[in-house]
């Protein structure tokens, strides 16, 4: 009985534990995939407060953390889900988060925090983000790519409102004295704005009565195409400030500008459609001392130093309002004040427009210093007088070229002359070098041959002085040597015959000596036998066996003394 029951409470248990797996895996699980998170809602919990929207943990309605990447187990009883995409910044773009949920704004801020409700003063960067989008939305922008040779000026348009004249700082509101160099940055357009200036130089050319023009760098290209979209996207929103600042300024004098634009029968200067350039309708003229009207066409060439350039735009604004507020003003005042001194025909000749362009240009070096603005050079490049006093000084000077001209020629034919008389005495003088040349090279080629033949005649003597010592040497060398060799067989033959006096002494007899002689000549191998032949003939006694030899020839020999 026992035993029953403890089976039937196991199986229980293993029922329990199935039926569970089944539920969990079988209707609670569910996956969350890669670059997704799952947007949660709890059925179950407490009510949200007044204008709260997310819940947080054991409050009821959308919860404000997502789920990640993984297996989740949720009861689908008590909370639903959705898979959405994460938020994804791309790279050289921010995104600038406005969050529905949060705590309240102070007064007069318009940027929060990450905890409060508002647009975020914090930028997300290129990556990816689990945000939940029932409670944030998330707008991209451009990051901002400052371009070589440009600097970027940073404004912050949140924070307590600083002096008139001073820099901001943290958590303050206005210009701040640190720049931003050449490169990319994740930048709330909210929070601050961006203005990009040029550094180096830049030229402010005035022609006339046409007005100005300021010329500045062009931006430099860059391999990466993204990166150079997003410098030329910083310079277009640079350039559209400027155009405002160009329109504000242009609608302020209209009447002033058709004016001069009628008298001097031209259109108006058109706002530029490039940030490389922009112009002003402003131009140089005054009256000289004798009373008549000066234009300048000139070209200054100024710049704007990175170390200064924030102190600049905080007291004067961009490059368009520095050129219109205080480098053209001072063009034209230190222009008046200087030209008025001079005659109208002191611009045409002589040395008055020379000494007008260094006065200029000294002046403003010394005036636009002390404005943080540094001036490298002013060139005058035409002068436009009346044609009453330019025609006639241009008839004088014409006249006094001329002169001069006739003068010059004068000058060139009598040189010329002096020319071809220098010539034909070079030519003279260079036959006379050829003639004297020729003779010393023949007198040189004879003494070289007189020294050759005189050289070749002393080798012949000498080499035939040799042969005849040579031959001298020889007859000498043959006489000593038959005289040696006479000696060598006299000597020889003698010993000989001494030593054939000697054996035929020892011998005694001449005709043993004479066998003995022969004897030694004789072949070693040769056998002589001596046959005695009895009764009969020759030929059959050879026919016999066993011949008797007697002796050999030396047996002939008799002993010595016998």
């Amino acid at each position: 009985m026992k035993t029953s029951a403890i089976s039937g409470i196991l199986g229980c248990v293993v029922i329990i534990l199935f039926s569970y797996f089944i539920w969990t895996w079988g209707f609670c699980r569910f996956y969350v995939g890669a670059d997704q998170m799952a947007i949660v809602t709890s059925k179950d919990g407490q009510d949200l407060p007044s204008g709260q929207i997310l819940a947080d943990p054991g409050q009821k309605g959308i919860l404000r953390e997502p789920l990640g990447e993984g297996r989740h187990f949720l009861n689908p009883v008590a909370h639903d889900w959705k898979i959405v995409p994460v938020v994804t910044i791309p790279a050289g773009k921010v995104g600038i988060v406005t969050a529905k949920d949060g705590k309240s704004l102070p007064p007069g801020e318009f940027l929060a925090e990450e905890d409060q409700k508002g647009i975020w003063k914090n930028v997300l960067g290129p990556g990816k983000y689990r945000l939940n989008p029932e409670g944030y939305d998330v707008t991209l922008t451009d990051a901002i790519n400052i371009p070589i040779g440009y600097v970027g000026v940073v404004t912050s348009l949140s924070g307590k409102k600083v002096s008139e004249g001073q820099f901001a700082g943290p958590g303050e509101k206005g210009v701040r004295k640190d720049i931003l160099q050449p490169g990319l940055y994740y930048i709330n357009p909210n929070a601050y704005k961006i203005d990009v200036l040029e550094i180096g130089l830049s030229q402010v050319s005035l022609t006339g009565r046409e007005g100005s023009q300021v010329l500045t760098k062009n931006k430099a290209e860059v391999q990466n195409a993204a990166m150079d979209q997003l410098a030329s996207n910083v310079l277009a929103k640079q350039l559209e400030r400027r155009k405002e600042y160009m329109g504000l300024r242009s609608e302020q004098a209209p009447a002033a500008a058709d004016k001069k634009a009628q008298a001097g029968n031209m259109p108006q200067t058109q706002v530029p459609q490039s940030v490389s350039s922009f112009g002003l309708q402003q131009f140089v003229e005054f009256p000289s001392r004798d009373g008549f009207e000066i234009h300048l066409d000139m070209s200054v060439e100024f710049e704007l130093e990175p170390d200064k350039i924030a102190e600049i735009l905080l007291k004067y604004g961009d490059l368009p309002a520095v050129v219109d507020k205080i480098i053209m003003p001072q063009i034209q005042s230190v222009s008046r004040l200087k030209g008025s001194s001079y005659r109208a025909q002191d611009f045409i000749v002589g040395e008055g427009r020379e000494k007008f362009q260094n006065e200029l240009r000294d002046t403003l070096i010394a005036i636009l210093e002390k404005k943080d603005i540094k001036i490298h050079n002013s060139l005058i490049r035409h002068v436009d007088v009346p044609d009453q006093i330019l025609q006639p000084i241009q008839q004088s000077s014409l006249a006094a070229e001329q002169n001069l001209t006739n003068i010059a020629l004068q000058t060139t034919a009598r040189k010329q002359a002096e020319l071809n008389t220098e010539e034909s005495l070079i030519e003279q003088r260079r036959q006379q070098v050829l003639q004297e040349t020729e003779k010393i090279v023949a007198e040189i080629k004879a003494q070289q041959e007189k020294t050759v033949a005189e050289t070749q005649a002393g080798t012949n003597l000498l080499v035939a002085r040799t042969a005849q010592e040579t031959a001298g040497v020889r007859a000498a060398v043959t006489r000593i040597a038959g005289q040696a060799d006479a000696q060598v067989i006299a000597m020889v033959e003698g010993e000989k015959s001494n030593g054939f006096k000697l054996q035929l002494g020892a011998i005694g007899n001449p005709a043993a000596y004479s066998l003995l002689m022969f004897g030694k000549e004789l072949n070693p191998k040769l056998n002589i036998q001596i046959i005695h032949a009895g009764e009969g003939t020759l030929w059959t006694d050879l026919k016999q066996p066993g011949l008797n030899t007697l002796g050999s020839v030396k047996s002939l020999v008799p002993e010595a003394g016998k």
